[in-house]
């Protein structure tokens, strides 16, 4: 069986999410020709093609795609191990949250505040992610906990505790049609441009199927700019709604799946500091 190395997952990884040898050689910090000749050793090695390639552009093939899907995983297998070692020789002497800027639904001050007063409180390191990689921050040991939406983000190998539950607002430009309503329903929201966030697969609002023409994101200040646009609307928990952008329509959506703000773990993590803090969290939490 053909032996990978992770070097060469990385380079084939960045050329699957940039589908460009330019750009995934620069994101790398390599020259383009040698990206080329790392992936195609790599396909005489496996023995499959991995890219169609024209002067135009690059696509996976079918083996590329599954080499993309399980590449990944592996790659964040190997970075765990390393975090995980490196870690487990170190004193346990603060605990790091993982959280999307203004992601916390105005709880993080009193969840640190139940947390401190226990008398074996260690200090803890509030790390930002992005929109759509927290959960993978605890997956591959670069945070302890994360607080993440459901469903929106994914909990596969995490266990988690519930903090919060509400319901979900549609954010609109002002001259839109739905603009005006108290509220709406997910019916009159099926053929709106809603976002495709980088990373994840479908729009995240369960009970609308993709359009498939809404603009590609990755945070929520491209989310905006879009909006204000006029290229898209989005569908959001009420608490990442906030503060409302002055030049942009909150509207509830009635009968949306509502959305819940949870405290995530690795599902292995039986350590007393995470123990601790989760256990602070729910007290904390508005029930």
């Amino acid at each position: 069986m053909a032996e990978l190395e992770t070097r060469e997952l990385e380079y084939f990884a960045a050329l699957a999410e940039e589908l460009h040898f330019g750009r995934a050689a620069q994101r790398l910090g390599i020259a383009q020709p040698a990206l080329s000749k790392a992936v195609r050793r790599l396909e005489d090695r496996l023995g499959v093609a991995l890219v169609e390639r024209s002067s135009r552009h690059v696509a996976l093939t079918s083996a590329g795609e599954a080499l993309k899907y399980h590449g990944r995983h592996a790659l964040l297998a190997v970075g765990a191990a390393v975090e995980k070692a490196r870690r487990a020789g170190e004193r346990e002497t603060r605990l790091r949250l993982v959280i999307k800027p203004g992601g916390d639904a105005d709880l993080l001050s009193g969840i640190l505040a139940a947390y401190s007063r226990r008398p074996d409180a260690r200090q803890v390191d509030i790390v930002f992610g992005g929109s759509t990689d927290r959960a993978d921050h605890v997956r591959d040991g670069r945070a302890d906990v994360a607080l993440l939406y459901v469903p929106f983000d994914d909990l596969t190998g995490l266990d988690h505790e519930t903090l919060m539950v509400e319901g979900r607002v549609a954010i609109l430009p002002p001259d839109h049609r739905l603009a005006g309503r108290g509220k709406v329903t997910l019916a009159d929201l099926a053929h709106e441009p809603l976002p495709r966030w980088k990373g994840v697969r479908g729009n995240g609002v369960p009970g609308i199927e993709p359009a498939g023409f809404g603009p590609e994101v990755a945070d929520g200040a491209e989310l905006t700019h879009m909006i204000l646009l006029g290229r898209a609307i989005a569908v959001l928990p009420r608490s990442l709604a906030r503060p409302q952008h002055p030049g942009l329509v909150h509207v509830p959506v009635a009968d949306a799946p509502r959305s819940a703000l949870v405290l995530a773990w690795g599902q292995e993590d039986r350590r007393r500091l995470v123990a601790d803090f989760v256990a602070s969290a729910v007290e904390a939490a508005p029930g």
